[in-house]
């Protein structure tokens, strides 16, 4: 988990959705109030600030992504590499990874994406 997280004073500032080893994601609160409007994501040392349509589209570069790197399946550096560009939802950012990097940004969009559709169906419509 980065480091930043575990600080007591951001923990206080922030609504924690998902982390894994590569980054975290995460809503902002603002006077005790969880601002869902957008997501803050942090992979690696660059933070984003996506809605969930955003997000959405990131998990499709990310797919993209996937796709067109696809004949590197037989390369031995395939997972050490720098030579996969990620677009990204800000048309003057794309981010150069790895395979292994492009697996941990690939997890951590996801399981936000999933984190954020479960409470909005647990706090939302599955509510009786």
């Amino acid at each position: 988990m980065p480091i930043f997280v575990s600080n007591i004073f951001y923990m206080q500032k922030i609504k924690q959705i998902y982390y894994n080893d590569s980054g975290t994601s995460f809503y902002w609160r603002k006077e005790n109030e969880i601002l869902i409007d957008k997501v803050q994501l942090i992979f690696r040392e660059t933070g984003f600030y996506f809605t969930k349509q955003e997000l959405q589209l990131f998990k499709s570069c990310i797919e993209e992504s996937y796709s067109l790197n696809s004949c590197c399946d037989d390369c031995e550096l395939k997972n050490q590499c720098h030579k996969f560009l990620l677009t990204t939802p800000c048309s003057q950012i794309d981010l150069a990874v790895t395979m292994q990097e492009l697996n941990a940004v690939k997890d951590l969009v996801e399981g936000t994406l999933f984190k954020i559709n479960l409470d909005d169906y647990l706090y939302g419509v599955g509510m009786n």
